[in-house]
């Protein structure tokens, strides 16, 4: 057996990575980057379903037939190829944990946080984490970036690549792909430098995001989800626009850099609607692409060419960009996809041989397994160590029993003295806080021509109530449906709307020349009108029969148009 031989059967040499991407609205994506050139060398697509509302891919039966034939377009050789996989980013978030915590507990406390999701109550998660450069002004603390895949997703990918022989190198999520591929493209070569203060909104059909990044530094991350499939055109912009004035406010920038991976979302019409101080550029990752992201080969098809993604060119940039957050869903000891991937040439006589980290340790074992082998068979002490270790472990477990069970009993006093939640309190505040601000802002830009507000308030517990006066009822519910469109989630109804004049004869006699007032509140009846205490009182008997005459005596005044009752509640969603 020759030397060629030997080092195939130890998987090495011979065996090629390529890069796969799950992108939403395009299906699974396989690209081929010239590293010299910074361009695209071979690239193909196939249609794949993604269920983004769940995030999952859809059916994994049509997964291995896009891969399939992938494989096949490209000449690969399942037996001699890795692939390096991105994935929609599912769930990301940072905390701040004791910095005396191991690997192990850390992995346990992330869980935990995770599992709160919606998104994981289906499916147990699997974490990727790492710690956050700069990350805590307190020297007991760190502040990790942490992020998850569903374990069922994840089992279903390796199941496939089993299936048809392939390895999996590596799985990461779209947001750090995205990072990768703006810095290998250079568009964003002036924003990724040392101390430059960003954010980074991603926005796709379920709402937005923001990343806060210093150069090329996760900071801080936030997502807000918004209902943009059920709304059109203006109000798509207008409602984003709404939230992201607020949002930004707690994450102040010099740049802020739109990318829109919906067809429904202009990334340009969105950067000229923002109100920011700063500069604001943006990027179209979808069907308002006017160019290439980056060169492709002239081989690829125009309208191939122009389905290239950005997730693809970051996943397949690997490790020519130097990016500090890293992720990888398969990794067992924190090894990233590029140390995974980084090819060393080795000259051996005539012949140049490539390894990697994976098939060094191949010739490792081997070679172990030939000299170490015969030795530890004599090791005449292994009863010993074994006998040993065993004790060693029974005290662990005694131990690991007794914390158990008291952090079991801490919990349960805890429980019992029901303590004040600080942190539920702070959200509490930001969010009530957070509607109030929209609502001055909306309130800015929805009153129409001819209408006059009287009366506004907005408090604390996110509760709203407007009057005011308008010459015609069309611009009343024009006011209105802004309104209502800009603070969302706020169950917004116009609660009144009446003539301004005594009676309906004195309304005729004005000739036309009328005010309407209105009133639109998301506060219920019997907070906007309290009983007096001396009706409280009385009795129901009482109460009945003053009910019962009270619709006659608003027919005889003609005041108000609806009887005092409520509109439909249009504001609900």
């Amino acid at each position: 057996m020759d030397l060629s031989n030997i080092l195939s059967q130890l998987g090495v040499g011979s065996r090629q990575t390529v890069y796969l991407s799950v992108t939403p609205g395009i299906g699974l994506e396989l690209i081929e980057l010239d590293s010299a050139s910074r361009t695209v060398k071979n690239y193909s697509f196939r249609p794949l379903e993604y269920n983004e509302a769940l995030r999952e891919i859809s059916d994994f039966d049509a997964f291995k037939n896009a891969l399939t034939e992938l494989l096949e377009e490209f000449k690969l050789n399942p037996k001699n190829t890795s692939i390096v996989l991105n994935i929609p980013m599912v769930f990301f978030a940072n905390k701040e944990l004791p910095l005396l915590l191991g690997d192990d507990a850390v992995t346990e406390a992330l869980t935990s946080e995770v599992e709160q999701s919606y998104i994981f109550r289906r499916s147990e998660p699997v974490i990727s984490w790492t710690e956050a450069i700069g990350s805590s002004s307190n020297n007991d603390t760190r502040r990790l970036l942490f992020t998850a895949v569903q374990q069922n997703i994840l089992d279903g990918i390796k199941a496939v690549f089993d299936e048809l022989g392939l390895s999996l190198a590596g799985v990461e999520m779209s947001l750090t792909s995205v990072l990768k591929a703006l810095a290998f493209s250079g568009n964003a070569d002036d924003v990724m430098k040392d101390n430059v203060i960003w954010n980074l909104m991603l926005v796709n059909q379920n709402g937005y995001s923001i990343t806060s990044l210093s150069g090329k530094k996760i900071v801080d991350y936030y997502e807000e989800p918004l209902p943009i499939r059920s709304l059109e055109n203006d109000e798509i912009y207008n409602a984003i626009n709404a939230s992201a004035q607020i949002t930004l406010m707690s994450y102040p920038a010099s740049y802020l850099y739109i990318v829109s991976e919906t067809d429904l979302v202009s990334a340009e019409i969105l950067s000229n609607r923002v109100q920011i101080d700063g500069t604001v550029k943006f990027l179209e990752n979808n069907q308002f692409k006017k160019q290439n992201i980056i060169p492709v080969s002239l081989e690829i098809l125009e309208d191939m060419a122009g389905k290239v993604s950005l997730e693809a060119i970051g996943i397949a940039a690997g490790n020519m960009v130097n990016l500090p957050v890293k992720f990888n869903f398969i990794s067992t000891g924190g090894a990233s996809e590029d140390d995974i991937n980084e090819i060393v040439p080795v000259k051996i006589g005539d012949k140049v041989i490539e390894l990697t980290p994976l098939s060094a340790r191949n010739i490792a074992l081997a070679i172990s397994a030939v000299v170490l082998i015969p030795i530890l068979a004599l090791n005449v002490f292994m009863p010993m160590v074994q006998k040993h270790k065993q004790q060693a472990l029974d005290d662990l477990n005694a131990r690991i029993q007794t914390v158990e069970a008291e952090i079991n009993k801490l919990s349960s006093e805890q429980n019992k003295l029901n303590n004040f939640d600080v942190n539920n309190e702070i959200k509490k505040v930001l969010k009530n806080n957070r509607i109030k601000l929209m609502s001055y802002s909306a309130l800015g830009d929805s009153v129409p021509k001819n209408l006059w507000i009287t009366y506004f308030v907005a408090k604390d517990d996110g509760k709203i109530d407007i009057k005011g006066e308008s010459k015609n009822v069309e611009n009343v519910y024009r006011f209105f449906r802004n309104m209502r469109d800009s603070i969302v989630d706020t169950k917004l109804m116009l609660y009144k709307l009446e003539l301004e004049t005594g009676s309906v004869d004195e309304a005729v006699e004005t000739s036309g020349s009328v005010n309407y007032g209105f009133e639109i509140t998301n506060i219920s009846k019997s907070e906007l009108e309290p009983k007096p205490e001396t009706e409280k009182s009385e009795g129901d008997n009482a109460q009945q029969q003053q009910e019962n005459n009270q619709p006659q005596e608003e027919n005889k005044s003609g005041g108000d148009m609806f009887n005092g009752k409520p509109l439909l509640n249009l504001g609900n969603k």
